[in-house]
């Protein structure tokens, strides 16, 4: 059976910055706060000139044209988002559009914060399943549309941008030492605390009880990374990076402790970025690429988190 692989990356993020100062003078809150409590620095915040669907496609352009291939050459589109506020046409019909592809397969996929990962593992199985050859899966969240700004416990929290993987057919087999390039997925959820993360309303608003989460993600969360490197064959301590979902310093570091990955380089765009939710995995993996702090072939472990309480993660080799 033929698997698939990431072959390139791309991100985007709007020109405008916001910073913890500059949150002081919207809410009660300081730089001292925030990053004491989650880490972050700075967020990117689209403007209403800059829909979701623009970000997914300049991070869709750019990782086409790292792949050198064509809009045209593209047979599946999907992206990740949860602030897609018309139902259709959808954000992957949209910017296969903008993109000017011909006639691609076009889903959306709402998972909140792990929707990346979901997206990723449905583009490896299409592909296994010889229903795609060429895969665009991008993650796209504009989280300033949906931030209540007089919050100062979630509005700190959230930031725009959007990535994008190309993912293409691999015959590598599994038997081989390198292994496939996308690793088997593990995913999941926890129904009866759905309502820990929400975005509901009219207009729709962002909230969470962020202790639940913390706790859920800290003391749940690391075992689970683990059977994903186990079903991927690939020991914690072999990974060369960790990317999990950007939501909070304070939750990344201590489980990619608990993970064992002890020789990995932990993704932190959180600093930076904020948490950008679909967006957050694959804009932070595109960093670290784009920057040369991974080697092209090593072993990336994935894990997004969050949103309906559910998670997905898969070890891929990077491109």
């Amino acid at each position: 059976m033929t698997g698939s692989r990431v072959v390139a990356l791309g991100h985007y993020q709007p020109a405008k910055v916001l910073t913890n100062d500059d949150l002081a003078a919207m809410v009660d809150t300081s730089d001292e706060w925030i990053t004491s409590r989650v880490g972050i620095k700075t967020r990117h915040v689209g403007g209403p000139d800059e829909p979701v669907d623009e970000m997914a496609a300049h991070a869709g352009a750019k990782a086409l044209a790292t792949a050198g291939l064509a809009p045209s050459d593209v047979d599946l589109v999907l992206v990740a988002t949860s602030t897609a506020i018309d139902r259709s046409p959808s954000m992957s019909a949209r910017v296969a559009a903008r993109l000017g592809m011909g006639s691609p397969a076009v889903m959306d996929i709402n998972v909140v914060c792990s929707g990346f990962t979901h997206a990723l593992a449905t583009a490896d199985h299409a592909i296994r399943a010889g229903a795609a050859t060429r895969a665009l899966v991008i993650g796209a969240d504009k989280m300033a549309d949906i931030a209540d700004w007089t919050d100062r416990s979630t509005c700190v929290l959230l930031g725009d941008g959007a990535g994008a993987a190309v993912v293409t057919a691999d015959p590598t087999a599994p038997g081989t030492p390198e292994g496939p390039g996308i690793g088997p997925v593990l995913w999941g959820s926890v129904p009866e605390m759905g309502n820990a993360v929400r975005i509901e309303g009219t207009p729709p608003r962002f909230a969470q009880e962020g202790q639940s989460v913390y706790r859920w993600a800290t003391t749940q969360l690391p075992p689970i990374a683990r059977r994903v490197c186990e079903k991927a064959g690939v020991a914690p301590e072999d990974l060369a990076a960790v990317v999990l979902h950007q939501a909070n310093l304070r939750i990344i570091e201590p489980v990619a402790r608990k993970i064992g990955a002890v020789n990995a380089v932990i993704a932190r765009d959180v600093v930076d970025s904020g948490n950008t939710s679909a967006a957050s995995i694959p804009m932070a993996l595109s960093k670290l690429v784009e920057r040369g702090e991974v080697a092209s072939g090593a072993p990336v472990l994935l894990f997004g988190f969050g949103g309906n309480l559910s998670y997905a993660g898969q070890v891929i080799r990077c491109p």
